[in-house]
């Protein structure tokens, strides 16, 4: 009996490393600079001075016509557009929602069309649970709707996920109201 105990303490204590190792591995293979928005509320400083001297993606923008600064525009709305759509999850659940699978049926058109882009997948979680869990719910969060884009047609080499179980909260307080807006994938666009 105390042996059999043993080995699932060793195969539990194995697996919530490797699941933190993969988090953390996975939280360094997007730098900040190559993402289109920074996810988090700090200014990406490369993206700032590139704006204000009037460089994008290494290309001029004072010099473009009106058709290209429209065009520009078009798509910078429809990065905007891609980004603020999340896609929510029931408490303890990883399984995705008629609702999400929509959601994700429309992202998986945007990235058709616009092949030049890659997507971060980013699981979370409400605080409920520990912080281990919560971990490992969020990457299977993001493994849900990662498995839903490919099965779509998006190549796997496009996308990548990270889990942030409940280090970042969409809504504070502690209630199903705010828990509800926590329980989410969001996806950042990478070019």
């Amino acid at each position: 009996m105390t042996k059999k105990m043993m080995t699932v303490f060793v195969v539990v204590a194995f697996t919530c490393s490797a699941i933190l190792m993969l988090g953390s591995c996975a939280k360094r293979q997007v730098g900040m600079e190559q993402a289109v928005t920074p996810s988090d509320s700090s200014p990406d400083r490369t993206m700032t001075q590139k704006k204000e001297s009037g460089m994008t993606g290494g290309k001029e923008t004072s010099g473009m016509s009106d058709a290209g600064k429209q065009v520009n525009a078009k798509l910078e709305s429809e990065i905007k557009a891609f980004e603020a759509e999340n896609i929510y999850f029931d408490f303890d659940r990883a399984e995705l929602k008629p609702e999400a699978r929509t959601i994700l049926t429309k992202k998986a058109e945007w990235l058709r069309a616009n092949p030049g882009f890659s997507v971060r997948i980013e699981g979370n979680c409400d605080e409920r649970g520990t912080n281990e869990y919560n971990l490992a719910l969020g990457e299977r969060r993001a493994d849900a709707a990662w498995k839903f884009l490919n099965a779509l047609g998006i190549s796997g080499g496009r996308m990548v996920t990270v889990s942030y179980g409940e280090e970042k909260p969409a809504a504070q307080g502690h209630n199903e109201s705010a828990w509800s807006k926590n329980r989410r994938d969001e996806f950042k666009l990478i070019r």
